[in-house]
């Protein structure tokens, strides 16, 4: 598989990422991170790479307020225009680079979901700022929780393919390893039903750096924040090198 360039994150991005399976739990999604993080309803959200918006505008309909950044401008447009047409006024839409935002001290959670373009930027250097705006951005005592590919897993199991089935379409997923730099190359073909399928064949990647467990601890202890717990993905299941999603909550400390 070849490797995009390394400004990948910035192209290609398109709203067919709606149909996408893992898109449909978003629901289920939301419930999970508000038992998580004990939350009551009154807590200002930060959620960064926030795509279209489906884990903001969720959170919007249940009453929180919320502020979404990201980078694609027609995922911006179409969340702004999906909180118009539900009538939420308690969320808003930023489009920009997310190493550009200038929050200090303002949320009580901060999410890095599906990713949340952590391990997306260029080089270590970058890829470490996205860090320093989610420990800016919280309040002392505000909590972080990413999603991300467990990089024991990768440790353990890369190369591999996937596949996950969803309501409306099958998707294939191949992931490529590099032990020495932990990039990972990660290449996607979603087929829908009722279409006539074609021979597989993913010649481009998306270059990731990807975390272990222990790399996230220290980088957050780095940064005056402590990880409280690891699961794999939305489970009650310890994050290990046996699952390939691990799901992180963080807390910054009180100074």
């Amino acid at each position: 598989m070849k490797a995009k360039a390394s400004d990948w994150y910035k192209k290609d991005w398109t709203l067919d990422i709606k149909n996408m399976s893992w898109v449909e739990n978003t629901s289920n999604e939301v419930d999970y991170l508000i038992d998580l993080c004990n939350l009551n309803g009154t807590e200002r959200i930060l959620d960064l790479a926030c795509g279209y918006g489906r884990h903001a505008l969720e959170f919007a309909k249940r009453g929180y307020e919320v502020v979404g950044v990201d980078i694609t401008e027609i995922y911006i447009e179409d969340a702004k225009k999906s909180a118009k047409e539900m009538g939420l006024t308690n969320v808003s839409f930023i489009c920009n680079d997310i190493r550009e935002v200038k929050f200090c001290d303002e949320f009580d959670i901060v999410l890095n979901l599906a990713d949340g373009a952590i391990g997306y930027l260029e080089n270590e250097e970058e890829n470490q700022k996205i860090f320093d705006i989610i420990s800016r951005a919280l309040k002392d005592g505000g909590q972080h929780v990413c999603d991300l590919v467990c990089g024991d897993y990768a440790c353990a199991h890369f190369p591999v393919k996937l596949w996950e089935v969803g309501e409306y379409a099958v998707s294939l997923s191949e992931f490529e390893w590099n032990p020495d730099t932990r990039i990972m190359m990660f290449g996607n073909q979603d087929f829908t039903y009722g279409e006539t399928m074609t021979k597989p064949e993913i010649v481009e990647g998306d270059p990731t750096r990807v975390y272990t467990l222990a790399e996230i601890k220290e980088i957050m202890e780095e940064r005056d924040m402590v990880v409280l717990e690891a699961f794999a993905g939305y489970t009650n299941i310890p994050a290990s090198q046996h699952e390939f999603q691990m799901l992180v909550h963080s807390k910054k400390k009180h100074l």
